[in-house]
């Protein structure tokens, strides 16, 4: 072995580590310890079976560090194997969500069975991420289109057809991390009539183990399992315009418009006897068991009541409450404003009443259900009459106006969506003259009619405001018209508690209600 004398210090090269050998101090040696080649100087007495460092710890009784080597990687094991312990060094293959990557071992310490990464997160106190591969699998596409349930296979593509209607897709059995399948719209048909994906059994999807939906026309998704925690998730789809897979859930919903102004009486003269018609309730909507799908956010509009009739001024129709958002529009219209003397009522979601004077000719009833829907919104209000000298009361939701007496406000209706029976969207009463009988409100909230001055509807009702009388002779207000409402009513369960506006939330039985008073959003 060749010695090299500096002087006063000498060492001798001895080459590669052995260890049979029996080293004497200064004798220098290459070893290898995970993967990376050093040189070690001996700086104890001779002695053999020490080697210079083991799993990155150096023998420091024994030996001194002379020149660090580089780090390479001496071992590429191609797929990633959970029993196998691994070095500093190794060089592996691992699927992750559906792409094979290429990690380096990088932590001191031999061990196996933790994986390079999970969910897209590298484990880097132990595995250096390398390079980025591709999709893992090749889909192998179905030539039969689907048309009715069936449970997707890992690595298979599928044309589907709801054409005939929806069905339910499984997904596959057992499945391991990175299983993937693919599903695509074959007739674009996914908008009317929905694919529901079901995850089998207990198989979370989103990290949910709702029942999952495709809703968009021409929809294409992969979906890739990522373990037990987050289940299946979409990686990829051709959709643009709202989520490629949602889940969704029945609610019950009560939207009520607000109420019309009731009309005003005349200050033409004291011999001039005129009285203003009721305003009309606002539109009445309820359903139940519509589908609201998860993660969308709905819009909440709630109407607010028409101002009441002033001195030669047209009574006001109060504006449309509303729920918005992914495949529910629902609008209830304002309440018709009351007509003034001689005032046609207005249109709406119930029409105003007439307005009266004994100068000018009788205002006609204004139209309920306006714009049409089905089920009616409301009823037409009542026209006034000369020969009985009375105007004309507002519809309500369940009634037309003076259905029951000469101006009286129609009925509304009642509804138990909050879980006790209320009435709504009641027409307000006509204004009456003096040493008449008053003309009450409708149920659900319409003003009552007097000689005097008019009557507000109720708040959050949707009632009419009732028309003004003119006595004494003097011009009167007319009553403003009664604010709109909106109501959810949604399995606990379900409830996702992401509002805005400040609704009222409320527990009956096994669901919540969400009531509207003012304008706000519910994210399903």
């Amino acid at each position: 072995m060749a010695t090299v004398d500096l002087g006063k210090i000498s060492f001798t090269q001895k080459g590669t580590y052995a260890a049979g050998t029996t080293y004497a101090v200064k004798d220098v040696v290459q070893h290898t310890d995970q993967n990376e080649t050093s040189s070690f100087v001996k700086i104890n007495s001779s002695a053999s079976g020490e080697a210079p460092q083991t799993n990155g710890t150096i023998n420091t009784s024994h030996w001194a560090i002379f020149a660090k080597g580089s780090s390479l990687a001496t071992s590429n094991l191609a797929t990633y194997d959970a029993g196998t312990t691994y070095k500093k060094g190794d060089i592996v293959q691992y699927t992750d969500t559906g792409v094979i990557s290429t990690y380096l071992y990088i932590n001191n310490t031999p061990a196996s069975g933790l994986t390079p990464s999970s969910g897209g997160a590298v484990d880097v106190s132990h595995w250096q991420f390398v390079a980025k591969g591709t999709a893992s699998v090749a889909v192998a596409w179905q030539s039969t289109a689907k048309t009715a349930d069936f449970t997707a296979a890992a690595s298979e593509g599928y044309f589907v057809d709801t054409n005939g209607g929806s069905f339910t897709v499984t997904t596959p059995s057992s499945p391991n991390a990175g299983d993937e399948f693919v599903i695509t719209d074959l007739r674009g048909t996914f908008a009317t009539n929905k694919l529901s994906v079901d995850g089998n059994g207990s198989d979370k999807i989103k990290g949910s183990t709702k029942t999952f939906e495709l809703n968009k026309a021409y929809g294409s998704i992969r979906l890739v399992y990522s373990g037990a925690t987050y289940g299946w998730i979409p990686v990829s789809s051709n959709i643009t315009d709202g989520q490629p897979i949602s889940f969704s859930y029945t609610a019950d919903y009560l939207v009520v418009g607000g109420g019309g102004g009731g009309g005003n009486s005349s200050n033409d003269s004291p011999t001039n006897n005129s009285s203003g018609g009721g305003g009309g309730a606002g539109g009445f909507r309820t359903a139940t068991g519509v589908s609201l799908v998860g993660g969308a956010v709905y819009t909440i509009v709630v109407g607010q009541g028409g101002a009441g009739g002033a001195i030669n001024a047209t009574a006001s129709s109060g504006t449309a409450s509303s729920i918005t958002g992914s495949g529910l529009t629902i609008s209830a219209a304002g309440g018709g404003g009351g007509g003034g003397e001689g005032n046609n009522g207005a249109d709406g979601g119930s029409g105003g009443g007439g307005g009266y004077g004994n100068d000018a000719p009788p205002g006609t009833a204004g139209a309920g259900n306006t714009p049409s829907t089905s089920p009616s919104q409301g009823f037409p209000g009542q026209a006034a009459n000369s020969p009985a000298n009375f105007a004309g009361g507002g519809g309500g939701a369940g009634e037309a106006g003076g259905t029951d007496a000469n101006g009286q406000g129609g009925d509304g209706v009642s509804n138990s969506i909050t879980g006790s029976a209320v009435d709504y969207a009641g027409g307000g009463g006509a204004g009456v003259q003096s040493g008449s009988p008053a003309q009450p409100g409708g149920t659900g909230g319409g003003g009552d009619g007097s000689a005097g001055a008019g009557s507000p509807g109720t708040a959050n009702t949707g009632g009419g405001g009732s028309g003004s009388g003119n006595s004494p002779p003097a011009a009167k207000v007319g009553g403003t018209g009664g604010s709109g409402v909106v109501i959810l009513r949604i399995l606990t369960s379900d409830y996702t508690g992401t509002v805005t506006g400040s609704p009222t939330v409320t527990t009956d039985g096994s669901h919540k209600v969400v009531k509207f008073t003012a304008s706000g959003t519910y994210t399903a």
